[in-house]
């Protein structure tokens, strides 16, 4: 807006500003003002992405044990974007874990309501950062971060401070930017706004449009922040349309999180809504109080809001004007805590609004289209702007990839007792194109992973990566198992080569420890780390049991061959069929051992 503003008037000829110079003079201070935001933007994503990769399993542990109620969901969203600097970061994370289902919509709901919270702390640190020169600071900042970055014991820390002296630098820089161009002496800014009312309604409703679209354009309710607090602290912008930004900030800032929910499930969906709800009925009741309410803000701060330039001596007037970043960001903290405190006791009501205006997904007639809603249930490339949650999402994808393989092996169950040849072929056409799906799917989840491996991860979320690729590409083999058993079946119908009843009867028991397995390997895979252990222990005595049986329905097969009770060709028949079962046996114990990091 400023920008636009000070171009107005160069393009118009008026190239001499008090204090200010040449028109060059004042397009080298706009671009030092837009490097300015740049560095802000950037240091603030930095530090941010780096608190993320530093706490990532802290985070996820967070987000997913300490939403039991409404007001601990409320106290984890306050801790969590304080803590990573960025509630659309906690928003995302948020919506993230609706879409895998392991957050409900309430308790996400509450979460939203605490982000909104946390996130004043930033507008707190950049009051902080234009009340005083902080530029002083940042250089010692960036040579112990570097010096520690070198050490790669403390990369991650040196990454923060980075981050870290980037923001303050880009704060520092904004400030004496502001300072130098005089913004509240110059005639052609003061006449802009002078052109509004302060007093009138319209005016309020045009500035927090003007809020809503920049913090939409830039994706950053933090640069807008420092553009609003430079344009205040200066004298150039009154305080209600300053106020007036901040709310459009507020608005502003939902577009992100309802962008990444745009192709996620319906939950995740009505979870980005609800923040927009949560946001938009904050400024529609603050409109009908708030100039007391701004006044009484003022008067918490000390800032007195009736002092008007040309009233008092100039040297006043820009002493009270300079504490108007601290009134920005107390009434920030005001609203919202007004604001939760309001809405916490509504969210059943919220809920079922959402669920109201958001309604399900009716189901996709097409099938090339309902393959593809089944091959990804709970990752979209929508929701990768958290790669450590998104680590979580992945994981879910994982066992719910398993739970496509033990719906095809149930399939091969189904095929190995039936009898009538066309019911035979149709079903081995559909373990054919169960088996092409699950390659697919491999590759769906394969390319995700690789995906949010590109972005700042721990070392231990790393781990985690390979573990999984490791988990798909054995669950594929066991899809891959699954066909060979059928095509082993398929093979032996025209040989008439005919199982013996005890024969069946074997087969069938081996399939049943199998799927016995397979479940216990579903469980491996949806269990946290702390219940991993048993479950793996009984993973490990299912495939000893199928061991012990495969050896000896070998061996009582190898005798009954040698004495004739059937010939050999059948024994081979049967042999095949409980060695593909052996074989993936194997396959599931390996998935179990990857998931165990073994």
């Amino acid at each position: 807006m400023i920008i636009f503003v000070v171009f107005n008037f160069v393009e118009e000829g008026h190239y001499k500003y008090k204090n200010m110079g040449t028109s060059n003079e004042v397009v080298i201070h706009v671009l030092r003002m837009l490097g300015s935001l740049a560095l802000l933007i950037f240091g603030m994503k930095q530090m941010s992405e780096t608190l993320q990769k530093m706490a990532g399993p802290q985070l996820r542990n967070v987000l997913g044990k300490m939403t039991t109620n409404r007001f601990t969901g409320l106290l984890t969203g306050v801790t969590v974007t304080a803590a990573v600097q960025s509630s659309t970061a906690t928003t995302v994370m948020t919506v993230s874990f609706v879409n895998a289902e392991l957050l409900t919509l309430a308790q996400a709901i509450s979460v939203i309501m605490g982000a909104n919270i946390g996130t004043t702390l930033t507008a707190w640190i950049m009051s902080a950062g234009f009340s005083f020169n902080i530029t002083d600071l940042v250089w010692p900042a960036f040579l112990i971060a570097l010096l520690l970055i070198y050490r790669r014991k403390h990369k991650n820390v040196g990454d923060f401070l980075f981050g870290l002296a980037f923001m303050f630098l880009g704060l520092g820089t904004l400030r004496q930017t502001g300072i130098d161009m005089n913004l509240g002496e110059q005639e052609a800014v003061l006449n802009f706004f002078s052109s509004f009312d302060p007093n009138s309604f319209l005016t309020t409703i045009v500035f927090l449009l003007i809020g809503g679209v920049l913090t939409m354009c830039v994706q950053s309710s933090a640069a807008v922040m420092a553009i609003t607090m430079i344009l205040c602290s200066s004298g150039a912008l009154p305080i209600y349309q300053g106020i007036a930004l901040v709310m459009g900030e507020n608005i502003g800032t939902t577009v992100t999180s309802n962008l990444a929910a745009l192709t996620a499930s319906t939950q995740a969906r009505r979870a980005a809504l609800a923040h927009m709800l949560f946001n938009l009925f904050g400024v529609f009741w603050i409109l009908f109080v708030l100039h007391p309410f701004v006044d009484g803000v003022c008067s918490l701060v000390g800032y007195d809001s009736s002092m008007t330039r040309g009233t008092v001596p100039e040297a006043d007037f820009y002493a009270n004007a300079a504490k108007l970043s601290v009134v920005l960001a107390a009434f920030h903290t005001c609203f919202n805590l007004m604001n939760t405190f309001i809405l916490i006791w509504f969210v059943p009501q919220i809920e079922k609004l959402v669920c109201r205006l958001i309604k399900p997904k009716a189901k996709v007639e097409d099938s090339e289209e309902e393959e593809k809603s089944v091959r990804l249930r709970y990752i979209n490339a929508g929701l990768v702007q958290t790669p450590e949650i998104a680590i979580l999402q992945a994981q879910r994808e994982v066992a719910h990839f398993g739970g496509q393989i033990k719906a095809l092996f149930g399939e091969v169950r189904k095929m190995f007792d039936i009898t009538e040849k066309e019911a035979f072929d149709q079903m081995f056409i559909k373990i054919e194109e169960g088996e092409d799906l699950s390659d697919r799917t491999e590759l769906e989840i394969a390319r995700f992973l690789e995906r949010v491996s590109d972005a700042h991860l721990s070392d231990e979320s790393k781990g985690k990566i390979r573990m999984m690729l490791r988990q798909i590409g054995e669950i594929e083999s066991i899809g891959d198992a699954c066909f060979n058993l059928a095509r082993t079946m398929n093979r032996q119908k025209p040989s008439n080569v005919s199982l013996t009843e005890q024969h069946k009867e074997s087969v069938r028991r081996m399939m049943r420890l199998l799927m016995k397995a397979i479940d216990q390997m579903i469980v491996v895979l949806k269990d946290t780390e702390e219940e991993m252990g048993i479950s793996i222990k009984e993973s490990f005595r299912i495939e000893n049991d199928i061991n012990s049986l495969r050896d000896k329905l070998r061996a009582e097969n190898a005798l009954k061959v040698n004495e004739h009770e059937y010939n050999y060709a059948v024994g081979t028949a049967f042999t095949d069929l409980i060695c593909e079962c052996e074989k993936m046996g194997d396959y599931v114990i390996n998935v179990v051992e990857a998931r165990y990091g073994k």
